[in-house]
């Protein structure tokens, strides 16, 4: 049974942090709460790929379909499935009507934080930032025209899941960090994360995606440190790129991020600007 959690001190360890958000109710968006509403009235309409689309606009819906489907995918026959690293696999995988019964009304994230009104506007700037990667990285997949581009994009889409949860779940810890930043640009997430939390929230996602049972591929394209990899290296530089350009395209990483893109679509900087603005 899931549970509301609020931190306003960090955690002992990297295990008790997973346990901690483990056991959390994950709220998600209220739009995304009401459309699912919506579609319930009218299920015998509704089919796996227009589902889909509602929850992939949502990481942490996003987040919940693919945990309970793998989740589902362990208590069957395993080793005769594929894992269902996609949305719309994950719901052909559950079926319509048993998403709708497993997934009653949502919590959301607005009620979550009605009380913290600058968590719920730091929430929404990562929430941004992850739709904007998720963009990017399926255009870097579709360009190189990877055979798993759904897969890359879900993979940008969940790559900050665990500082959502950090907004959701601890937001004066959230703030703190933000705050750190903002007073030195040239500050570091993980450090930042390692003086306030004790942890760093990427070692946190990973342990949390095996903890949920998510995709191997999936856990492996979210891991920054497999950053050789073409399929990682589309997800880490969308990232990068959307972080960057966050507060507009004058960040003076921004220059590096346009030539290491351009190195992995084998374009020429000037084309890959243009492709960028496109995608954007």
């Amino acid at each position: 049974m899931s549970e509301r959690l609020r931190l306003t001190a960090p955690l002992p360890s990297l295990d008790a942090w997973v346990e901690a958000f483990a056991r959390a109710e994950i709220p998600v968006l209220a739009e995304t709460a009401e459309a699912i509403e919506y579609m319930r009235a009218m299920e015998d309409d509704v089919d796996a790929h227009g589902l889909a689309q509602l929850i992939e606009s949502d990481p942490l819906m996003t987040l919940k379909v693919l945990a309970r489907a793998n989740e589902l995918k362990r208590g069957r026959s395993a080793g005769l499935m594929a894992d269902p690293e996609t949305v719309t696999a994950a719901l052909v995988l559950m079926g319509i009507t048993p998403f709708f019964r497993d997934f009653g009304r949502q919590a959301t994230l607005e009620e979550a934080l009605a009380d913290h009104e600058e968590a719920l506007l730091g929430l929404s700037r990562v929430m941004q930032r992850a739709e904007r990667s998720s963009r990017y990285a399926l255009g870097f997949a579709a360009h190189r025209a990877d055979p798993d581009a759904a897969i890359i994009h879900s993979a940008a889409l969940l790559h900050d899941f665990a500082e959502m949860l950090l907004w959701v779940h601890a937001p004066d810890l959230a703030l703190k960090i933000a705050e750190l930043q903002e007073q030195d640009r040239h500050l570091r997430s993980a450090i930042a994360q390692r003086q306030m939390l004790g942890i760093e929230l990427a070692d946190l996602e990973q342990a949390l995606m095996k903890r949920w049972h998510l995709p191997d591929l999936l856990t492996r394209i979210t891991n920054d440190k497999h950053a050789r990899d073409p399929q990682v290296r589309c997800v880490h530089l969308a990232v990068r790129l959307a972080r960057h350009t966050a507060r507009g395209w004058d960040d003076a990483a921004v220059p590096d991020d346009l030539h290491d893109i351009a190195e992995l679509l084998n374009l020429s900087p000037e084309h890959t600007l243009r492709l960028l603005h496109d995608f954007d």
